[in-house]
């Protein structure tokens, strides 16, 4: 495993962690439990410290989820979490950034996560509807009084994150990375850099697209996000997997690795990136960990891999859609 140290912190976390959107089973087909904890443990025995998980992950459900499973191993893993989301009744998904929501949901969190503090607390969104002032001293106070140990934003622009940074320190940013994704490596990663920021990236395997598991045939059912993704409807879902079978040629050809080891070290690689977020919940889709180390993406390979994906995907499109409404419903 590698480590990086977050910057003004204390705070040193594994290169990979651990994403727990589908351990929420909200959007991910429905919760399992006994599986999700254990696909936890696997990751901790990997010498995984890092957890990210939010509130509105099956809304609360995979926080509670994480916190059983630390249940006794809490202070061998550094927890991020997320504020500034609600839903109703309905199940459905807005913005709230607010001072009041964020001193609300700090404390479910916590509930939920079954401890006293959490060590990188994130605003999920952007929410236009509330000033940036407001927001950001209210992650501030939480940090002042020790019940956050580093304050990040996720899916923020650069603009959005030079107003944050007038009103309180900034550690980390969280934005989508992948080999089919990459616009945060033309303005996101470099201004991590340039301001000594954390880079916890996250959808390093593209929704399980870079898993190298899938195939035309694969059916996606219930509430799954995939259903409404584009990348996984025709015609583009076969073009990504001509991609996926190349990058896998490629992979055993030149490093004798896999698909899923080099789309997670060429993320590790990238210039700003702290650490590469994974969504596992079978203990099974663990052990891809450990082949992610002991090679590095040379420049040669990695322009054979934006070769490899110019060539198959003519018309790729990127992770927008997961966006919530930013309309006010408060």
């Amino acid at each position: 495993m590698e480590y990086m140290t977050i910057a003004g912190t204390g705070l040193r976390p594994s290169r990979i962690g651990l994403g727990t959107w589908a351990i929420g089973g909200w959007m991910w087909g429905g919760p399992d439990d006994e599986n999700a904890v254990a696909a936890i443990h696997r990751a901790l025995d990997a010498d995984v410290t890092l957890i990210d998980t939010a509130p509105a992950y099956g809304q609360g459900h995979a926080e509670e989820v994480v916190g059983k499973a630390l249940a006794g191993r809490r202070n061998r893993v550094i927890v991020a979490t997320k504020v500034g989301l609600e839903w109703n009744a309905q199940g459905e998904v807005t913005r709230n950034a607010s001072a009041a929501r964020i001193a609300k949901e700090i404390d479910d969190s916590l509930r939920r996560l079954q401890t006293d503090y959490i060590d990188i607390y994130q605003i999920h969104w952007p929410d236009p509807n509330v000033p940036m002032e407001e927001t950001a001293t209210a992650m501030r106070s939480l940090y002042e009084s020790g019940k956050i140990k580093a304050i990040g934003v996720s899916n923020f622009s650069l603009d959005q994150m030079d107003n944050f940074r007038k009103f309180a320190p900034l550690h980390t940013v969280q934005p989508p990375y992948n080999i089919f994704e990459r616009d945060a490596e033309h303005d996101v990663l470099p201004y991590a850099r340039a301001h000594d920021l954390f880079a916890l990236t996250y959808g390093a395997i593209c929704r399980g697209l870079l898993s190298g598991a899938m195939s035309p045939s694969t059916v996606f059912g219930g509430d799954d996000l995939r259903r409404v993704d584009p990348k996984f409807q025709p015609p583009r879902f076969a073009q990504y997997l001509r991609a996926v079978a190349r990058l896998d040629d490629l992979a055993r050809a030149r490093f004798g690795k896999r698909v899923i080891h080099l789309a997670l070290r060429w993320v590790l690689d990238a210039p700003g990136v702290g650490a590469a977020l994974w969504g596992a919940r079978k203990p099974s889709q663990v052990d891809a960990i450990s082949g992610a180390f002991g090679f590095s993406i040379d420049a040669q390979t990695r322009a054979e891999i934006d070769r490899i994906v110019a060539q198959e995907v003519p018309d790729p499109v990127g992770p927008e859609f997961m966006a919530p409404p930013e309309e006010v419903h408060r």
